[in-house]
């Protein structure tokens, strides 16, 4: 029986594309499995709940109650997979939270299988967050995003020590234009009919790298 997939979408860095990558992923994994339901933790825009209100719940790791109700509804094995757009100004008190429950070993308990994509800059302050999640967290589900169009140059090299994703950067006007309020991923692959144009084909792209990432970790993880 395959576990049920939490993605947790998280950097120590602001302005690194981190909210659009948990849009891609919630578009994603909505048209694949009919269903998603996604937690908007942030305190500035861009926000996960003003481009996909209809499946995303605000959630808040600032107070006991607040992370009791997340974590509740996290290590549920309900076969809808979650997206957790985790804002950076909560980063350590999440993973502070996940280390003092021990939620990864109660999760796969539950067979719910958590997995990190760290969505990386190249300062110091993402390689040290970046250091701390490899302690705590097992390589196999930490997952390093290079989302070129924010961070240009190369990745710490002990960043490449588990599994690197990259999302190639768009041209600007191609950015500006996705980062627009009611515009649909999914919605755009069904209805520009031209597949070669630079978007489809970056979209149909990152949709691969969500599929070969559920496939090659979610199997060996579940029951």
């Amino acid at each position: 029986m395959l576990a049920t997939p939490v993605y947790i979408i998280c950097s120590a860095s602001p302005q690194v594309g981190k909210t659009l990558i948990a849009r891609l992923l919630s578009e994603f994994l909505l048209l694949k499995n009919g269903a998603v339901l996604s937690f908007d933790i942030n305190l500035k825009e861009p926000s996960l709940l003003d481009y996909l209100p209809s499946i995303t719940e605000t959630a808040d790791v600032t107070d006991t109650y607040g992370k009791m109700q997340l974590v509740d509804r996290l290590i549920l094995d309900d076969g809808v997979a979650k997206v957790i757009d985790l804002g950076f100004h909560a980063f350590d008190e999440f993973f502070k939270m996940c280390g003092e429950i021990g939620f990864l070993s109660e999760a796969i308990r539950q067979n719910v299988v958590p997995i990190i994509l760290f969505v990386a800059d190249i300062n110091r302050v993402s390689a040290r967050a970046h250091e701390m999640l490899r302690r705590q967290i097992p390589k196999q589900i930490l997952i390093t995003v290079h989302n070129e169009f924010f961070v240009r140059g190369e990745l710490f090299e002990a960043m490449h020590h588990g599994p690197v994703v990259r999302f190639a950067a768009l041209p600007v006007f191609l950015n500006n234009y996705i980062c627009r309020l009611g515009l649909s991923f999914t919605g755009y692959l069904r209805h520009e009919k031209d597949t070669s144009t630079e978007l489809h084909q970056w979209i149909r792209r990152n949709y691969t790298i969500f599929r070969d990432i559920e496939l090659s970790v979610i199997p060996q993880w579940s029951c």
